[in-house]
């Protein structure tokens, strides 16, 4: 998987093995907390806030919008502004062109990526939303300075980064996002799962 510049790689190691005559099938995960989904926590980027293991699973689990914003290099709050949004949303998950990058199966690392400008990130936080998620390794640009991670963070809005949502329309779902409970953490790598509203609806008649 793409991983970010200078950051150690993911491995997954054999430490038994049952055709080695172990008596098990044993393995060794060795990664940085920040590759693939994963959430970042306020302590990432802002001194004294929450680890990971404070964060309320209320924020990461519940409805959630995802929009589709196919033809921008870089949201900003006047893009945000022009989705018309309905009231009372607190989890949104930006579907941009980052996700075919995901469906290509890329490895590499690809700088040019879309994420949040500041004004963006300050938008989403007067306007009382909880949660973002982006479709790539950051919420902000790469070679950007902090100021999107610091004011979405520094407000406690909860980040979920390298969604994969190919395939994934825009629309209401129920989002289920649960990362490990690593005590004292910056962030944690998690799952992330995706139910659309309206099948559930269906199934309910």
């Amino acid at each position: 998987m793409p991983t970010w510049p200078d950051s150690k790689k993911f491995a997954l190691e054999p430490i038994m093995r049952l055709e080695n005559g172990d008596e098990a099938n044993v393995s060794q995960l060795d990664m940085e907390i920040h590759i693939g989904t994963h959430v970042d926590a306020p302590w990432h980027f802002v001194a004294g806030a929450k680890t990971i293991d404070r964060v309320s699973l209320d924020i990461l689990m519940g409805e959630a919008m995802v929009v589709e914003m196919p033809d921008v290099s870089s949201i900003t709050a006047d893009n945000l502004e022009a989705l018309g949004l309905p009231l009372g949303i607190e989890r949104l998950l930006f579907h941009t062109r980052n996700s075919q990058l995901w469906e290509n199966r890329s490895t590499e690392f690809y700088p040019d990526f879309v994420a949040l400008a500041p004004d963006a990130a300050r938008w989403v936080v007067d306007h009382q939303i909880k949660l973002v998620g982006v479709d790539y390794l950051s919420v902000q640009r790469y070679g950007d300075p902090p100021d999107t991670h610091q004011i979405l963070l520094g407000a406690e809005v909860i980040v979920i980064e390298g969604l994969n949502l190919s395939g994934v329309k825009s629309g209401r779902y129920n989002l289920s996002c649960l990362p490990l409970k690593l005590i004292g953490a910056e962030g944690s790598p998690a799952r992330a799962v995706l139910v659309p509203i309206e099948s559930q609806n269906e199934t309910n008649k």
